[in-house]
């Protein structure tokens, strides 16, 4: 008899409006890359979602349609400085982040972490231009202003944008190994940096 093979493990990405492109299409693109992996986003609704840059990116299901997710991300941009006082948006991601395995975002998407309590006694990092902003989110957050990314048992915080993808590499090497995140990013002509303490933007921006 045949093994059934495992259900692929899905990554489901939150898109809001002013979400950042990169935040989303960087890791997006090396977990696409991963063949155990299915990639979905979730929307207020299904259909177009506007980024920060104007693109717009089709959701495939409804935030409320959103159940058990392996991995949900949660990206940073110009629409986090809204969403941190939705108090509805705030319930909600609460109530998905408790389904989720890991809990993951990138740039001020963890400002939106802090404010739903999601990160609460955890090591936590966001974007060093926004720092001072995303940091006041949260009551017991340990931030970590000198860190590319900061992985905290199942809550995965990067810096930002760009920084998005680093971590990704490293979460697909902590899950599928370090054979299945080379060759991703061998694909992808990425060359990513594997050391989450490497962050010349913390100083750039005045922070360490």
């Amino acid at each position: 008899m045949t093994a059934t093979p495992p259900a692929p493990r899905r990554v489901c990405i939150v898109l809001f409006e002013g979400f950042e492109l990169l935040d989303v299409f960087g890791p997006a693109e090396l977990f696409g890359l991963v063949p155990q992996v299915s990639v979905e986003y979730v929307g207020p609704q299904p259909g177009p979602v506007t980024s920060s840059h104007g693109a717009q990116v089709v959701a495939d299901l409804a935030y409320a349609d959103l159940a058990q997710p392996g991995i949900l991300l949660v990206p940073g941009g110009q629409g986090t400085r809204r969403l941190v006082h939705d108090q509805e948006f705030l319930t909600w991601l609460r109530h998905v982040a408790g389904t989720a395995q890991i809990l993951a975002s990138v740039c001020t998407g963890s400002a939106l972490l802090a404010a739903a309590g999601l990160l609460e006694g955890h090591q936590a990092t966001s974007n060093k231009r926004a720092f001072t902003w995303a940091t006041g989110f949260g009551t017991h957050v340990d931030w970590q202003a000198q860190a590319r990314w900061v992985q905290d048992r199942n809550r995965w915080t990067s810096s930002g944008v760009a920084a998005g993808m680093d971590m990704t590499a490293a979460l697909i090497t902590e899950l599928h190994g370090e054979a299945v995140a080379e060759a991703a990013t061998r694909r992808a002509e990425y060359e990513p940096h594997t050391d989450s303490s490497w962050d010349p933007f913390a100083a750039h921006h005045g922070l360490s």
